[in-house]
């Protein structure tokens, strides 16, 4: 960890369908005291999901961060997907973690193979290089055979895969009780577990059977 206190994220959206789960996952990390600092990196298509899905425009990208949240943001910095000499594109500048969320097949295709043409594909690739700690929450349905073999080949080279399959054991009655399970789930990848995550704790024939 970059700071025995807090820690850096950065958060990478590419275009696969889910702005929620990212709405979700930086309102989290900017609530929470053990977080520093969030880098956010958009791609192109992933400011297009923002529009078509939150009706969030892109308009000038660096108020991006205060519109996602609904109020200014104090830890959110957004730098541009096409500036691969950011500082995240260089292992010597220290990140902790990193989500890319939602993660595209294409995006999940770049990072699986090593080519990194953009921020976040360059940002993924140093996350695997240097041992940290990277997430790609994969959306997609079906799979096809190159994007089960893509996600094999990243997961074999360091990365978490956490496909975004909703869980129903907590009795969800809201889309945003699915989301905040779900992105709970990921953020307790990087030792940032949330208060709002639902724990399983066996269910009563299995607390009997215990006693």
């Amino acid at each position: 960890m970059a700071d025995t206190q807090k820690q850096i994220v950065t958060v990478g959206v590419t275009g696969a369908s889910g702005a929620i789960l990212a709405q979700k996952a930086l309102v989290l990390l900017e609530e929470d005291a053990r977080v520093a600092r969030v880098h956010l990196v958009v791609t192109e298509a992933g400011q297009r999901l923002f529009a078509e899905e939150l009706g969030l425009s892109a308009g000038d990208l660096k108020q991006l961060p205060s519109r996602i949240l609904g109020h200014p943001a104090a830890k959110i910095e957004i730098l541009p997907n096409k500036d691969v000499g950011a500082s995240i594109a260089s292992g010597s500048y220290v990140v902790d973690s990193m989500i890319v969320i939602p993660c595209s097949m294409g995006t999940l295709g770049a990072i699986a193979n090593g080519i990194s043409d953009d921020l976040v594909a360059r940002a993924a690739d140093v996350m695997l290089k240097e041992g940290r700690k990277l997430v790609l929450c994969v959306r997609d349905t079906p799979f096809n055979r190159v994007h089960l073999e893509n996600m094999l080949r990243a997961q074999q080279a360091g990365a978490v895969i956490m496909p975004v399959v909703p869980a129903f054991y907590h009795h969800p009655k809201t889309i945003d009780d699915l989301v905040t399970q779900y992105v709970c789930r990921v953020l307790a990848q990087f030792d940032l577990p949330q208060e709002k995550m639902y724990r399983w704790a066996g269910t009563p024939a299995s607390k009997k059977a215990e006693a």
